[in-house]
């Protein structure tokens, strides 16, 4: 992550089979075979209907994204350099749009949304089932898991410890309003330091460091069971 602080976890590639390199940060990586994806699927309860929640900087809630109201928003977010740097999706708005519609496609399985701060969209947010995802194939995945990748827009939110106080609170969202999923995850960057150190102080912990196509990624879990100990 860049030196600004932005708590970015940029999305998942899809994936083919074959193998991957897995290990705790600081210890050797081994090669394990990558499995196919979870069968199961379901459609992720609507953001919408989770309502909002308290935090230090404000009353936040997710809003899914409607292209036609929100495109030059996150498009302009998007072509902030420190988001390009980990989301890559820098450009014309016509590159946020096919990314969107990508997501939008998904058959419920993956939800963008803005993050809206007493009603002020700051943040963007993709809510997905880690489950049915590619990730699935790089670590020995649960039915329900459920993963998010994040951006905080305005580079004046950035650096004053509030993606922590987000990242706890969207945990909190999905806890609270999918009963079945028992683990939160996430996989930033391992060289976007401060977004893994966000992850850190709301209650994830680092699972091991694996080895997608397109990056080294800390593989960042909250568990349910833990959820009022850390």
């Amino acid at each position: 992550m860049p030196s600004t602080g932005t708590p970015t976890t940029g999305p998942t590639t899809r994936h083919g089979t074959g193998r991957a390199l897995v290990g705790r940060i600081g210890e050797p990586r081994v090669s394990v075979e990558m499995l196919p994806l979870l069968a199961e699927a379901d459609l992720l309860d609507s953001p919408a209907t989770w309502g909002s929640a308290p935090t230090s900087a404000g009353v936040f809630r997710l809003e899914p994204v409607r292209p036609a109201r929100h495109l030059d928003l996150i498009a302009h977010w998007m072509n902030d350099p420190a988001v390009a740097a980990y989301w890559e999706l820098a450009g014309p708005t016509a590159v946020t749009a096919a990314h969107l519609r990508t997501r939008l496609d998904a058959d419920g399985s993956v939800i963008p949304c803005l993050g809206l701060l007493d009603g002020t969209p700051m943040s963007y947010w993709e809510i997905y089932r880690a489950d049915l995802d590619p990730l699935s194939r790089y670590y020995p995945a649960r039915p329900h898991d459920t993963g998010i990748h994040l951006l905080i827009g305005d580079g004046t939110n950035r650096g004053k410890g509030l993606g922590t106080a987000l990242l706890r609170a969207v945990a909190d969202l999905i806890f609270d309003n999918r009963p079945r999923c028992t683990r939160v995850l996430a996989e930033p960057d391992i060289r976007n330091t401060p977004s893994v150190s966000a992850f850190l102080g709301s209650g994830f912990r680092c699972s091991t460091e694996v080895d997608l196509p397109d990056k080294r990624a800390a593989l960042m879990i909250r568990e349910r069971a833990l959820r009022n100990l850390l």
